[in-house]
C-alpha cells in the first residue's frame, strides 16, 4: 500500500509573506498534507491535535517571548505549545523569517542552534550560488550547486552541534544556508532561504523543501 501523507502544520504569523504563492507552495509538495495555520490557531487547538502532526513547519516571525500568562482563548498558550514540540519527538522545519523569530529567547535559540539571535541584518532580491557542504545527507543527495534569488540575512552562525547541509559566500548573506540538528526528541531542519515566489518556484528549493519535511517525519 502507498505510504500515508506527512501531516504537516505550517504556521504563520508576525510577519508579511506572499499568501498566494506560499499557499500554492504548500499545496504543491507530493506526499505532503500541509494545514496552514496562525500560531493563534495552533496554539489554542486541542494537544491531541497539535501532537497528531508528523511535523511542524514555523513560516513566523513573532519577536516579543511567548508567554502564556494574560492571552484571551483563542491565542492559546503559545509557549507550552512550543516547548512542548520537542518532547513529542515531532520534526521541527524552521523556514526562513522563522529563524529570527523571538529573538531573546533561550529555547528558540537553542532550536535553530544559534546562541545570539539579536542582531541580524537583511538584504532583498539578492542572487547567490549555493554550494553543499555535504552531499550526501538524505536532503542534499544527488544535487548539485545552484543560483537562487532571494532575500539573505545576516546572524551569527550556528554551533558547533549543527550539521551544515548547504552554504553560500555571498557578501550579504550568513555562509550557512541550510542545517539539521537534534533537540530533545526532535529533528530539526533550518533553512535561510524562502521569502517568495524568487524562491519557491526554484526546482532546487523546492526539492531542498520537499526532502527536509520527509527527512524530519523519518521517511528518509
Amino acid at each position: 500500500m502507498p505510504e500515508q501523507p506527512i501531516t504537516v502544520a505550517v504556521i504563520t504569523g508576525g510577519h508579511a509573506h506572499d499568501v498566494p504563492s506560499f499557499q500554492r507552495l504548500c499545496r504543491s509538495l507530493d506526499g505532503v498534507d500541509a494545514y496552514v495555520q496562525h500560531l493563534d490557531d495552533f496554539a489554542s487547538s486541542p494537544q491531541a491535535v497539535r501532537d497528531s502532526y508528523q511535523v511542524v513547519l514555523f513560516y513566523f516571525m513573532p519577536l516579543p517571548e511567548p508567554t502564556d500568562e494574560g492571552l484571551p482563548w483563542f491565542m492559546g498558550k503559545p509557549r507550552d505549545a512550543l516547548e512542548r514540540l520537542i518532547e513529542t519527538g515531532q520534526g521541527i522545519f524552521v523556514l526562513h523569517h522563522a529563524l529570527v523569530a523571538y529573538r531573546t529567547w533561550d529555547f528558540w535559540n537553542a532550536v535553530v542552534g544559534i546562541a545570539d539571535r539579536r542582531e541580524f541584518g537583511f538584504a532583498p532580491d539578492q542572487t547567490l550560488r549555493i554550494e553543499l557542504a555535504d552531499p550526501d545527507h538524505p536532503i542534499t543527495c544527488g544535487l548539485a550547486a545552484w543560483e537562487l534569488t532571494d532575500e539573505t540575512y545576516t546572524v551569527n552562525l550556528p554551533g558547533a552541534d549543527c550539521h551544515i547541509l548547504l552554504t553560500t559566500d555571498h557578501s550579504k548573506c550568513m555562509r550557512t544556508v541550510a542545517w539539521t540538528r537534534q533537540v530533545g526528541k526532535s529533528r530539526v531542519f533550518c533553512l535561510q532561504s524562502g521569502h517568495d515566489n524568487a524562491a519557491f518556484s526554484n526546482p532546487n528549493f523546492r526539492a531542498v523543501l520537499q526532502r527536509g519535511i520527509a527527512w524530519l517525519a523519518e521517511r528518509q
